[in-house]
């Protein structure tokens, strides 16, 4: 049920590519020991995805603005990182 969901939805797909994307880049960043990047990176990036999942749950169609609109802040956010 989850996968089909996440296959046919472009958002929550896109979103989990571009986290794998996040985690990847990290490592590169831990390497180069610029840890406090990499953790605000990975935090801000990784969580796109879970807000996006999290809104298909919303229990209005408030709910479910409120929670898409925290994930384009964590978009934002993961922009300036």
């Amino acid at each position: 049920m989850q996968k089909e969901l996440i296959d046919n939805n472009p958002t929550l797909k896109l979103s989990i590519e571009f986290a794998k994307m996040i985690l990847d880049y990290c490592d590169v960043l831990q390497e180069m020991k610029k840890y406090t990047i990499g953790t605000q990176l990975l935090k801000s990036g990784t969580s796109i995805g879970a807000n996006c999942m999290e809104a298909q749950n919303a229990e209005s169609k408030a709910d479910f603005i409120h929670k898409i609109k925290i994930a384009a802040k964590e978009a934002d956010e993961t922009q300036y990182w």
